[in-house]
């Protein structure tokens, strides 16, 4: 029985004899130019140090991650992990297999050497060259080579190959070895078993090791840096354009069966023009759907007299995504009971907006969305009891028709930072530097039997990307209308 390696050679019909690969291997221009550093290079060194100092005395090793198969042998498009990509400075989908190592320097324990390991070009006499589907340069495109690996990244760069060798040198009593886990099976496998070769425990301590770098790999991303925050504009700049593009081809979404999947693919397309694509499952919810938080289905109509809820972001090559939720009247215009829920949705905004400031804990931001709309909803006469009793632990009904918190990291992330502590997180002051999304929303399921008719089936929600300043935040997203009115007149412009 063939092996699982050889099962495509059946349907080979690649030409092995010796005159063919003497062919093949000549004639090339062979000129290779120097390559242009990266931009991110200039803000990584100080990320790794942080890393060092947060976990001293480690040899940390982040795996870019493996091709995942879609179906036979095709794969899913390559997304490197987030934790490799931010101490990397490397994005998009060139390092499959690829893995960053850093460490203490043998002269500043405090500061981080880095080394990256991947597998370089091979050259035009390889059977690689020709013949390797998942490498080879006629297949998936020319790999840089070490030299300009290391131009791009300004640090060392070696042969994968060479990786074990490194990872297991000097490490003991005095430097022990960890793996961001979850990300590359055969590196995970290929750390422990040097742990156990060299004396460092397994089991519950090595698992406690790892967790640590995980959180440390989110934690160190809560406070972003220029770079950063010049990235998520330009993400946020790219998703904006894919909003006026669905704007301006809308009335093709009417009528037609999968109306919702127009939507998405036009957002696709301006997000794969303008970027690596989308940072997330593009929602494209109209009328009830609205109601379902995460509805990616995207598979049912629009209609000309509903709300269509679209929340979506691009990830720019750096991989950094925008997350932003406009939820726009179909027809052009508000009806009044639309404009009604609209406004109360950007009322309960406006107040977290109003709060956001350096020193305000970050759940005080959906507590000030929770108090405008508990009161609202109590002013519709829809809770059991006052605002008050139910913006208390004890109520809390209000929630029915807002179930998701406010607001969340955002960054390399569409929910970034997600394995921080609680007191990193929720429980954590603002400070300047920080990322994330103000987005209050209420959702009115079709068959809610608590709510009048008039209400059911209408879901909005409005939701901003937001920068913390040195003396308030700043809406990243403010281009994106936000009113009822300008909202109308983004559309009726954006139509002409």
């Amino acid at each position: 029985m063939k092996d699982l390696a050889s099962r495509g050679d059946s349907r080979s019909q690649r030409p092995h004899n010796a005159a063919f690969r003497e062919f093949i291997s000549s004639g090339w221009d062979e000129t290779v130019p120097d390559a242009a550093r990266l931009e991110s290079a200039d803000a990584t060194p100080a990320r790794r140090d942080a890393l060092v100092r947060r976990l001293p005395g480690t040899r940390l090793v982040l795996p870019a991650g493996v091709l995942k198969v879609r179906s036979n042998d095709t794969d899913y498009p390559f997304r490197p992990d987030t934790a490799f990509a931010y101490f990397s400075g490397l994005g998009t989908d060139e390092e499959p297999d690829s893995v960053l190592v850093v460490e203490p320097s043998a002269e500043d324990s405090e500061t981080a050497e880095a080394t990256y390991f991947f597998r370089p070009r091979a050259g035009f006499d390889t059977d690689e060259f020709y013949a390797d589907s998942r490498y080879g340069e006629m297949w998936v495109g020319r790999r840089p080579t070490l030299v300009e690996a290391s131009q791009r990244l300004g640090i060392e760069v070696r042969h994968i190959e060479e990786l074990r060798d490194h990872l297991a040198k000097d490490v003991g009593a005095q430097l022990s070895l960890s793996v961001m886990p979850g990300v590359d099976a055969a590196v995970e496998s290929m750390v422990q078993e040097i742990r156990g070769q060299n004396g460092l425990p397994g089991g519950d301590e090595a698992v406690t090791e790892m967790a640590a770098f995980k959180e440390a790999a989110s934690e160190l991303r809560l406070i972003k840096d220029e770079y950063e925050i010049g990235q998520m504009q330009k993400a946020v700049d790219a998703t904006l354009r894919g909003f006026e593009d669905v704007i301006r081809r809308l009335p093709e979404a009417v009528g037609h069966p999968r109306g919702e999947r127009v939507i998405e693919g036009v957002f696709a397309a301006a997000a794969r023009a303008d970027g690596n694509g989308v940072g997330y499952d593009t929602i494209a919810a109209a009328g009830d759907h609205a109601c379902t938080l995460h509805w990616t289905r995207n598979h049912g109509v629009v209609r000309g007299d509903e709300l269509v809820l679209i929340d979506a972001g691009v990830e720019v090559d750096s991989l950094y995504t925008a997350d932003i939720t406009r939820t726009l009247p179909v027809a052009g215009t508000f009806s009044p009971v639309q404009r009604k829920i609209y406004d109360a949705v950007l009322a309960a905004s406006d107040a977290a907006f109003a709060v956001a400031r350096p020193g305000l804990r970050f759940r005080e931001l959906h507590a000030a969305a929770m108090e405008v709309l508990a009161h609202t909803l109590e002013e519709w006469g829809l809770l059991p009891g006052t605002a008050e009793e139910s913006l208390s632990p004890e109520g809390q009904w209000h929630r029915r028709w807002m179930p998701h918190g406010t607001s969340h990291h955002l960054g390399m992330d569409v929910h970034d930072c997600a394995q921080a502590r609680r007191e990193m997180y929720l429980d954590a002051e603002l400070e300047p530097g920080m990322v994330f999304t103000i987005e209050p929303g209420l959702y009115f399921k079709e068959n809610d039997l608590l709510v009048p008719e008039e209400l059911r089936g209408i879901g909005v929600r409005i939701e901003d990307d937001v920068l913390v300043t040195a003396d308030g935040v700043r809406n990243l997203s403010a281009a994106a209308p936000r009113g009822a009115d300008e909202v109308e007149r983004w559309i009726a412009e954006l139509r002409q």
